[in-house]
């Protein structure tokens, strides 16, 4: 009966890492969708398509592009799945374009959204926020050239990969009712601690990308969240001049 019951479990366990292996990155990349698709639902109304006032129309765009990130995703981690290889290295060329946009597009947008926040709704602490949205642009734009990198070695890739599209979440966890803008970062890190406990599963450690990325992005993270919250007379100075404000 002892032996029954202990081949049950190992038989369980690797069934677990089976679906692990296999499946992860597809379900992280159709979560992150959901969080995505959650979190804006509840706000695209009256904040974008009957905005009053109306929003600068490069917030339009922006929704486009990032959101078609995420669908990028969700068909890249397919296509792994099904095994079309040659199809998901193509397409790769796409993302890259996808993704030198983003960063781009990203800082011409909340720019434009800081300076209408100031300028229309009189937010003054839009100001400092900036520095959350620079340190996720940024963090975006270095996992994603460590992703072109490593593209030919796929344990590497894919986890940058998921690293990128994580540092894109944290618009959409700001606006989810157990959320708000103060814990945006903690559910984000929770993402990518799965991406941790999926690794200590499947090949019992944690792959030095995580090793590497988790500390430097908590020290990033920290640093940004200080910066907006303590807004220092000389960051504000800084952010005020990029954004134009007197």
């Amino acid at each position: 009966m002892g032996s029954s019951t202990g081949t049950l479990e190992v038989t369980k366990t690797e069934r677990l890492r089976s679906t692990l292996g296999q499946y992860f990155y597809l379900f992280m990349s159709l979560l992150i969708a959901a969080i995505v698709i959650s979190a804006f639902s509840r706000t695209i109304d009256r904040r974008l398509i009957h905005a009053v006032p109306v929003r600068p129309w490069v917030l339009y765009l922006h929704g486009i592009v990032f959101f078609g990130w995420v669908i990028f995703f969700i068909i890249q981690a397919a296509l792994v799945r099904v095994h079309k290889v040659k199809v998901h290295r193509m397409l790769g060329w796409f993302g890259v374009t996808l993704g030198v946009v983003i960063p781009v597009l990203g800082m011409w947008t909340s720019i434009a959204m800081d300076r209408f926040e100031i300028f229309h709704l009189h937010i003054r602490q839009f100001s400092p926020f900036l520095a959350l949205q620079i340190h996720d642009l940024a963090a975006f734009a270095i996992f994603l050239a460590l992703a072109i990198v490593w593209r030919k070695k796929p344990e590497f890739h894919r986890r940058t990969i998921l690293l990128a599209s994580c540092m894109l979440t944290g618009a959409a966890f700001a606006r989810l009712p157990f959320s708000g803008l103060m814990r945006n970062y903690h559910y984000m890190d929770m993402l990518i601690l799965l991406g941790v406990l999926r690794d200590l599963i499947v090949n019992r450690r944690v792959h030095p990308v995580y090793g590497y990325a988790f500390p430097a992005l908590i020290v990033g993270q920290t640093t940004a969240m200080h910066l907006f919250l303590s807004a220092p007379s000389w960051w504000v100075s800084i952010t005020d001049a990029i954004l134009r404000v007197s």
